[in-house]
Parts: structure tokens; C-alpha cells; sequence
């Protein structure tokens, strides 16, 4: 008997196979490939043999706005997007008579409309969104472009409206037309998914030179970090816990730290009140406070902000004298980013006696030598306008594609430019397309995600599955992440609003479900296997292996370890795909190159494959292929079996199977897609 439970405890552990995989959540950082064949001819760019002077060309310092341009008017008011709900959301505890005192009757409506769209998504209450929606409309109808965009929003999403994809693009239409830049966004992602790159690339462009506008500081601008809140079917506790902001316990360590003295620790609060990362409020006052106490003991990297914050009027006077002194303190401690700023002075002649191009362009060498992006974005601008320099426009090319690797966000965009016009590089509106949108999405209307995120940690869940829904909309590929997951975690506790009151289960499991195909269609592998696993194990629908096939076969092109495995497994069982013990083994082999993680299941995989081949009809085979029905008699088994016997090696390694059997059945009762019918659009 003994012998017997020692042979089926080896069989059992191949099914640890499906467990045992990890599967990756990070974003695949944007890496750009560029061949010899993607440059264009030279002789369709010749470049100018003249160099010019210090006193020429002064019109070209305005390509440097690094610090932002005092005379802008856009920059004065911060007006770079129309309509944005930040103003309801911030003023959420204000009294309502203030946020709605408008002199425009529409924009009041819409305001007020707004605001109790994002109150009734707090409290579930169906019938104050129905009002919302109400007021929204009649806005919309009267031809206030904000209130269309948010009407759009709403046949989009099926939210108190029927949802409707042409009436939805046809209020975005108009609202964009009416100059609301997040209709835009809404119309340019719309038309990047269908492959209309003419159409697309015009507006993400457009959409993209509104983000670089919007810059406030010279090198990485104070975007919001993409903080994912889940990590498969479990919250994602360690990204969230960092991004609690001041009740952060490794703030508050910090802020001791920084409070008794330790220089280092002033600098790092000092830059997350700058930046406005992990949850902090961005604050320039108080990163001037902490920037200061920095350079008091010496720290260079804080002698840096502080010219350029004085260079940029952030937090204090605008002072360019005093942007030239601490730039200069900076680098001659050999940090190399305040070269860049010392640059861009001299450029633009402020703080220095004069312009002068043949210094900046020495100081942006000397950061470009130094591997900071900034210098060779800023080298690429003098190259491609000739600018201090023989015009070069190969060599501006190569030093954009440098700094964009390193993700500077200017450099993107000019990589993009030169896809698109077709200078430098061949003209490529695919790729032009893209890099638009990678910049679009850093500008201001990203914002939202702060508040979603915050307003998930606080609890809100249903105004975080509001905000990230809008934002999902625009094409953000982690907001679609976040909302499905919402949506399914939390779905079924009546945080979803649907088009006549809380969310019918195929209403949530539909959006769910686009939303997961959205983001797997931008890269998200793992958005693909759950897809899979839902069809697979057949929750919120019928069991489909052929589309449980079609959704891994999407991951495995994403390079999913997990779905190479799945598929091998359903080869080996010709579950939705043909019966080949062939390709079963490579998908397992190919699981395995892509990730060594995957030794131990694919070695179990590769056993069971081996027995099936050799011993086809045996008790073996026919073991193995019955263990999933097994499994619920596990534990009556267990207790009639090994507790009588008294192996306690026996018991011991049963005890860590039924473990990874509870997991993998709970990941598959927490996986939920519905029922989609062909002809519905993802």
C-alpha cells in the first residue's frame, strides 16, 4: 500500500506543472531597433557645410525650452488641457456653490454634472448618476464640447447610457473638434488600434507637442508613475504600500533621517516633493526647503535642481543669475546633468553675458560623454539645426535615438517627427505613431491616475474604477489593466454602474473582458493569459478551449512563458488544438528557453509527455489524465490512506501538493471572463 501511494504521490506532481510558472507583470521597457535600413538616404538630406556664429541664428534658442518659455501664454495658464475633471476631483470637499459659480451656463452644467458623476461613483448610487449623466447630456446637447467628450465617455463605457461605440466616437468627434484634447486622445487610440496611422499619427502628434509643452522641468518631466494594483489575481501590495505618499513608512524613515541631518535624505524627500512620485504631492516650496538643507552639506545633485529650479521659477523668484551659480557649482563636482543647464543658458543667453553656442554645445558634450540623456538630446538639436555645429542630420539622429532609449520624453518626440516628415530616417508613419503616443501619454491629462491610485489606496474603489475607466479609454494600456481587475475582484460587491442601474454579471464580465483584450493587445501578456485561463476553465462563460488557444497563442507571441506551457499541455491532450506530442514538446522546450524559472514544471511536463509516448494505453496515462477529477477526493483520500499508514514523508509532501492544488484551483475560480458572440467588437 505504501509503495502504491509513493507511485501516485511522483504522478501527482506533474500536475504542479500549471503552478509552478511564474508570470511576468512588468512593462517591457520601450526599446528602439534600429537598423542601417531605417536611415535615409543621405543625399536626400545634405547638410549645410556653414557653421553658425554666436550672434546669428537667435531665433533657434527657442528650441530649447527646457525650463519652460516665460513669455508662453499656454504656460502661464496651465491651460493645456481644456475640460480636465482634476478641478472636480480636487475640489471634491469644497462646497459645490463654489465649484459650479461659472459665468457660462453650460460649463456650469457640465461642471455640475461632473461633480456628481464622481460623487455617485463614490457612494454606488445609481440614481445620482443617472442625474449626472442627465446634466451632462444636456450640456452635450447644447454643443459644450467638454460635456460631449464626457457624454462620449459614457456610450463608451455602457455607464447609465446603452453603449454605443459609433454614438461614443461621434460626441469624441465633436468635442475634439471643440478643441478637448482627451477626445482627442480617445479618437487617436481609436484609430491606432484599426491600423489608420494616417489619422492617428496627425492627432497623437498634435497630442504629443501639447505633453512637451506641458513639461515643467528639463530632464525626465513629473509624470505619473504606472503603478499596476495587481499582480495576476492578487493585489499588488508591495507597489501599492511605496506609493502611500507621506504615510509611507519608508517616507517617514526618511523625513527622520532628513530631520537629524543626513544629507542624502534631505535629497531624496526633496526630490519625491519635486517630482511628485510615489504618492507624494508634488510641491516645490517644500522641495526647495529640502534642496536647500541639502546643499548645505554639500550635496551636488540637490545644487542641481536648485539652479534649475531657479532657472525655472519653480517654488521661487525666477533668478537666472542664481540658476548659473548653482549650475555651476554642480558640475564642478562632476555631476553631469546640471551641464545641460549650464548649456541651455548659454543657448538662450540668460544669466551669462551673451550667447554663446560654441560653449553650450561644449557643455552638452560633456553630458552627452557622460551618458546623460539630456546632452544628447540637446547635441541632436544643434546637429539637426546646424546650430553652433555643421548641420548633420545623421548624426542628430543617432544622438535623439540615444536619449530616447534612455526614455527621455523630447527625444521620443523627435525621433517621431523624424519618422513621420521622413527626415534623417525613412518615413515610417507606424513608428511615428508610436512614439507619439508614448509622449502624448506623459501629458497632463495623465493625471487622473494619480487620483485613481489614491483613491483606490483610500478605499473609493468605485471613483478609482471611474477614473481608470476614463483613462482606459484614452489608450492607457496599465489603466485597462487596473480597471478589468477592479472590475473583477470587486464586481460582484455592486461598484458597477451599468446603463439602467448596477451592473448586470454580463455587463461587468463584457467590459472586463474588453478591457483585458485591450491591454493584451498593447503588450500585456499576462492580460492575454488570464483570457486564456478564463475560457480554459470555463468562469463567466462556457469552457472554450479553441479560444483558450487563441488567447495563450496571443501571450505566447508576447513571449509568455505560461502560455508556451498551456499550449504544450493542450497539445500533449488535444484540448482545442490537434493531439501532437511534437509540438507539445517543443512549446514545453520553448517555455523553458524563455524562462529557466520554468525547470522544475517543464522537467514534470516532459515525464508525462515521455510515459504518454511509451506507454500510450497504460494504467500510467490513464493515471495522469484522471487526476483533475482526483482532486476533490484528495483530502477523503488523505485521511483513509496516509494518516492510517503514518508516513509522515508521505504526508508531508501530499501537504505541499494539496497546497499547490488549492492555489491553482483558486486561481481558477478567481479568473472571470463572459460569453462574447463573434460579432461583438473588443
Amino acid at each position: 500500500m505504501r509503495h502504491r501511494a509513493i507511485h501516485f504521490a511522483l504522478l501527482l506532481l506533474l500536475l504542479l506543472s500549471l503552478a509552478l510558472l511564474a508570470t511576468s507583470l512588468r512593462p517591457r521597457p520601450l526599446v528602439l531597433v534600429i537598423t542601417n535600413e531605417d536611415f535615409a538616404d543621405s543625399s536626400s538630406n545634405p547638410s549645410s557645410s556653414a557653421v553658425t556664429d554666436d550672434s546669428d541664428r537667435s531665433d533657434d534658442s527657442a528650441e530649447w525650452d527646457e525650463f519652460g518659455d516665460p513669455e508662453s501664454s499656454a504656460a502661464a495658464t496651465g491651460d493645456y488641457d481644456p475640460g480636465s475633471w482634476l478641478p472636480f476631483i480636487e475640489s471634491a470637499s469644497s462646497p459645490p456653490s463654489l465649484a459650479n459659480s461659472s459665468s457660462d451656463p453650460l460649463e456650469a452644467l457640465y461642471s455640475s454634472g461632473v461633480r456628481h458623476m464622481i460623487t455617485a461613483a463614490s457612494s454606488f448610487d445609481p440614481a445620482d448618476m443617472e442625474d449626472a449623466a442627465a446634466e451632462i447630456e444636456a450640456a452635450a446637447s447644447a454643443g459644450f464640447p467638454h460635456a460631449q467628450s464626457a457624454l462620449g465617455f459614457l456610450y463608451g463605457t455602457g455607464l447609465m447610457r446603452p453603449q454605443s461605440r459609433p454614438k461614443s466616437f461621434l460626441y469624441h468627434h465633436f468635442a475634439a473638434e471643440g478643441g478637448n484634447m482627451q477626445s482627442k486622445m480617445v479618437l487617436a487610440y481609436t484609430y491606432f488600434r484599426q491600423d489608420m496611422y494616417e489619422k492617428a499619427v496627425k492627432l497623437y502628434a498634435e497630442l504629443a507637442e501639447a505633453a512637451v509643452a506641458s513639461f515643467l522641468i528639463s530632464k525626465e518631466p513629473p509624470v505619473i508613475e504606472p503603478i499596476r494594483i495587481h499582480s495576476g489575481t492578487e493585489e499588488n501590495k508591495d507597489a501599492l504600500r511605496k506609493s502611500r505618499g507621506e504615510a509611507d513608512e519608508d517616507f517617514q524613515i526618511n523625513e527622520y533621517q532628513a530631520l537629524k541631518g543626513n544629507s542624502a535624505a534631505m535629497y531624496r524627500i526633496g526630490l519625491l516633493y519635486y517630482y511628485g512620485l510615489r504618492g507624494v504631492r508634488r510641491d516645490h516650496a517644500k522641495a526647495l526647503h529640502w534642496f536647500s538643507k541639502a546643499v548645505e552639506k554639500g550635496d551636488p545633485r540637490a545644487m542641481e535642481l536648485l539652479g534649475e529650479m531657479y532657472a525655472r521659477g519653480a517654488g521661487v523668484e525666477r533668478n537666472y543669475t542664481k540658476a548659473f551659480e548653482w549650475l555651476t557649482l554642480a558640475s564642478k563636482h562632476k555631476y553631469y546633468s546640471a551641464y545641460n543647464g549650464l548649456g541651455y543658458l548659454y543657448v538662450k543667453g540668460y544669466g551669462v553675458e551673451k550667447k554663446n553656442y560654441t560653449k553650450a554645445r561644449e557643455y552638452f558634450e560633456k553630458a552627452a560623454e557622460n551618458k546623460e540623456p539630456g546632452g544628447h538630446y540637446n547635441l541632436g538639436v544643434l546637429y539637426l539645426k546646424g546650430i553652433g555645429v555643421k548641420r548633420d542630420v545623421a548624426a542628430a539622429c543617432k544622438l535623439f535615438l540615444t536619449a530616447a532609449n534612455a526614455g527621455q520624453p523630447k527625444a521620443l518626440y523627435q525621433v517621431a517627427r523624424l519618422f513621420q516628415k521622413g527626415i534623417g530616417l525613412k518615413k515610417n508613419l507606424q513608428m511615428a505613431t508610436y512614439l507619439y503616443k508614448t509622449v502624448a501619454e506623459r501629458g497632463p491629462w495623465s493625471s487622473l491616475s494619480r487620483w485613481a491610485l489614491e483613491s483606490y489606496l483610500k478605499g473609493d474603489v468605485g471613483k478609482s474604477l471611474l477614473l481608470y475607466s476614463r483613462m482606459a479609454e484614452l489608450g492607457y494600456e496599465v489603466a485597462q489593466s487596473n480597471a478589468a481587475w477592479i472590475l473583477d475582484k470587486y464586481g460582484e460587491q455592486s461598484i458597477c454602474i451599468g446603463e439602467s442601474g448596477f451592473c448586470t454579471d454580463t455587463e461587468r464580465h463584457l467590459r472586463a473582458h474588453t478591457l483585458w483584450w485591450q491591454a493584451s493587445e498593447q503588450g500585456n501578456e499576462h492580460a492575454a493569459l488570464l483570457i486564456g485561463d478564463a475560457y480554459y476553465y470555463g468562469r463567466g462563460t462556457d469552457r472554450d478551449y479553441e479560444r483558450a488557444a487563441e488567447a495563450y497563442m496571443h501571450a505566447h507571441s508576447q513571449a509568455n512563458a505560461q502560455a508556451m506551457f498551456n499550449l504544450g499541455y493542450m497539445h500533449e491532450h488535444g484540448q482545442g488544438l490537434p493531439l501532437d506530442l511534437h509540438l507539445a514538446k517543443r512549446y514545453y522546450d520553448q517555455a523553458l528557453e524563455t524562462d529557466p524559472a520554468a525547470k522544475l514544471p517543464v522537467k514534470l511536463a516532459l515525464t508525462s509527455l515521455w510515459i504518454r509516448k511509451n506507454y500510450a494505453d497504460s494504467f500510467l496515462v490513464k493515471t495522469i489524465d484522471s487526476l483533475p477529477q482526483v482532486y476533490p477526493r484528495l483530502e477523503a483520500w488523505v485521511d483513509d490512506v496516509l494518516m492510517d499508514e503514518g508516513n509522515v514523508t508521505i504526508l508531508t509532501l501530499f501537504a505541499c501538493l494539496l497546497a499547490v492544488l488549492y492555489l491553482r484551483e483558486r486561481q481558477r475560480r478567481q479568473v472571470v471572463v463572459p460569453r462574447q458572440p463573434d460579432d461583438v467588437p473588443n
